[in-house]
């Protein structure tokens, strides 16, 4: 399933490289927030979404409804790359998905816990856009996790094999995407990408939780990094009464790219945050509840470390700049 999944996406992306299409549909022109230098199409989504849609409505059809709702999101967000969307709408759209799937497949516990899930699938919808701007790292995580979730969902003790084929062409086609993206980048992922792949990861990660195949602890841990840098650089943003919502380059990843380490560099950390978190997950699900939630916990104590590290080293950048400028 990875590798057809795989095969089909870069096959969609090439051609429309090719053609010269993917310049028409759209293209991303860089500014002073970007990370890049020149224009780049932005059609990531036009092949990872209708191979994850197909394969999901073909091989795992009791989860029709999440993948009718990624293409619906898909749609309006292609909208939003090629001419613009007032905020409202995009979140309008976002939340339409998200309460459909909660109201149409809700889980048997209090309508508040179903409103505290509901809320964080939204912040994942929109975290994933936002981290959605160095090469080759969205579509890593995406490789990455929705792999974990495959994986999980098959060595489960109530394994869910339809679950498994959607998570693993949702990572194959995320792998046929990175043969593009990767630095240096000749796609991009696009909001019609990105949103669509924030929306898996809730949605699919609520779909196990709901059919015990793992605890709701999972999905949060599995995709953690992105979770955490984007938590953080929010939360900063509000304490000095910004508006989160404008593009900037503030996120960790963003700040490790611009301190020397590079696309590349940047990517190749994260793949080994990414990977050790996953690891980290599915050992955990085999433990007692209160092992399973010291795991998480820690966890994150250790991203918010690397955080830090980050930070540190933005500042010695910085001071390093300045003193330059000031010596000139």
């Amino acid at each position: 399933m990875v590798t057809v999944a795989a095969g089909v996406c870069a096959l969609i992306l090439l051609v429309l490289l090719k053609t010269g299409l993917a310049w028409r549909l759209a293209t991303d022109i860089p500014n002073d927030r970007s990370l890049h230098v020149r224009p780049t199409p932005r059609v990531g989504g036009w092949g990872l979404v209708p191979v994850c849609v197909a394969a999901t409505l073909l091989l795992a059809s009791s989860l029709w409804f999440v993948a009718v709702a990624a293409a619906f999101l898909a749609a309006v967000s292609q909208m939003d790359d090629r001419r613009g969307l007032p905020a409202r709408v995009r979140f309008a759209a976002h939340l339409i998905a998200v309460v459909l799937l909660v109201v149409l497949f809700p889980a048997p516990v209090p309508w508040w816990v179903l409103a505290v899930l509901a809320f964080l699938m939204l912040w994942l919808v929109n975290l994933y856009n936002f981290m959605d701007g160095a090469d080759g790292l969205a579509g890593g995580m995406a490789l990455f996790g929705f792999g974990g979730y495959a994986i999980a969902a098959l060595l489960s003790i109530h394994p869910l094999p339809e679950l498994a084929l959607s998570c693993a062409a949702v990572a194959g086609a995320a792998l046929g995407f990175l043969l593009f993206n990767f630095h240096p980048a000749r796609i991009f992922l696009g909001d019609a990408g990105s949103i669509s792949l924030g929306f898996l990861a809730g949605a699919l990660g609520y779909w196990g939780w709901l059919r015990g195949v793992w605890p709701v602890w999972f999905p949060l841990l599995v995709f953690a990094p992105f979770i955490t840098d984007a938590s953080i650089t929010l939360a900063r943003r509000l304490l000095r009464g910004e508006k989160f919502w404008q593009a900037h380059r503030e996120h960790y990843y963003q700040r490790m790219v611009r301190s020397g380490i590079g696309h590349a560099g940047t990517a190749s950390v994260w793949y080994v945050v990414m990977a050790a978190g996953i690891m980290l997950a599915l050992f955990a699900l085999d433990r007692s509840p209160p092992v399973q939630w010291c795991i998480v916990f820690t966890w994150i104590i250790i991203l918010c470390l690397m955080a830090v590290a980050v930070d540190l080293r933005w500042r010695r950048v910085q001071s390093t700049i300045a003193k330059q400028s000031t010596e000139v």
